[in-house]
């Protein structure tokens, strides 16, 4: 009795086995896949890319020169005019373009820049523009302005319509303006106008109510030169020479903002942010008006 007992206990768990695996079999053959794990232990795998060092991340030669560009932008003392003079934030546009680089190059850039032009007027290339360095720059800046200020003759100059001046009311005696560079200032206004979208008229004339670039100064006799430096007796010789190149009739003085011809520190370093006057900096070579970095507004023609 006990045999019959246990071989009905093996007969019933052997088919109960046998109809499992009937029933897996049939779910397999139904085109279902079983549902993944979802707690494996193996990993996908990941396609890592090593990124390639960056300028901002390789330590540079010039990361020093260029602390010392930071404070010295403000507090370079130097002397010129016989005055006392701090910096050279004001000619950073000046600067830029001599070293031919952008007016937003990173700091590092600029010293990198700064130290092949040192190289090529044999100067110690560190990259710091310090005062023999600056003031070597100055020296670059003044050679290129008119070297013969002799006074032009009379069948030199035109007078210039009243039209083209600052002041809308200005005499004709102090309109003229030697003819070659009157020419070569209307083709400059022309490509201003353009790129910057001054205010012009139909015919791509200056408007009336457009300040920027009208004349403010041209041709002076020597007479009316002694007379403004007569009413402006503490300017010294960086703001009214005695020999001025406005003598022949090829220099002007352009409005480019600000006070038209205040020399306060001030003043220019309004100037020298306008557009306008960023403008000039860099295209106005083109043309063949050079500066004089020291008046933002004063421009000479040199060809």
């Amino acid at each position: 009795m006990k045999s019959f007992r246990f071989h009905t206990v093996v007969i019933v768990a052997t088919l109960a086995v046998l109809l499992v695996c009937l029933s897996l079999a049939a779910r397999n053959s139904s085109g279902q896949s079983p549902s993944p794990r979802t707690d494996t232990l193996v990993k996908p795998t990941a396609l890592v890319v090593a990124r390639p060092a960056s300028a901002e991340n390789t330590a540079s030669p010039f990361v020093s020169a260029a602390a010392q560009n930071v404070q010295l932008e403000n507090d370079l003392s130097w002397l010129f005019g016989g005055k006392q003079q701090r910096g050279w934030y004001l000619y950073s546009s000046l600067i830029d373009r001599t070293l031919n680089i952008a007016n937003d190059a990173k700091p590092t850039d600029f010293a990198s820049a700064l130290s092949i032009w040192q190289k090529k007027m044999i100067l110690n290339p560190d990259g710091v523009l310090d005062e023999p360095s600056f003031m070597a720059m100055v020296s670059a800046w003044q050679s290129d302005r008119l070297k013969d200020r002799s006074l032009a003759a009379p069948d030199q100059l035109l007078t210039a319509p009243v039209t083209d001046f600052f002041d809308p009311e200005r005499l004709d005696e102090l309109r003229q303006v030697e003819r070659k560079t009157y020419a070569a200032y209307k083709l400059m206004v022309a490509a201003a106008i353009k790129d910057l979208n001054l205010t012009h008229t139909a015919q791509g004339e200056l408007a009336p109510t457009e300040k920027y670039l009208k004349i403010i100064s041209a041709f002076r006799s020597r007479e009316y030169q002694e007379q403004l430096r007569r009413q402006s007796p503490h300017v010294g010789t960086a703001g009214l020479a005695i020999n001025s190149p406005h003598f022949t009739g090829r220099a002007l003085d352009l409005y480019v903002g600000g006070d038209p011809v205040d020399t306060r520190d001030s003043n220019r370093a309004i100037q020298v942010r306008t557009p306008v006057y960023q403008w000039l900096v860099r295209n106005a070579d083109r043309f063949g008006f050079r500066p004089y970095f020291y008046e933002p507004w004063h421009w000479e023609y040199v060809k």
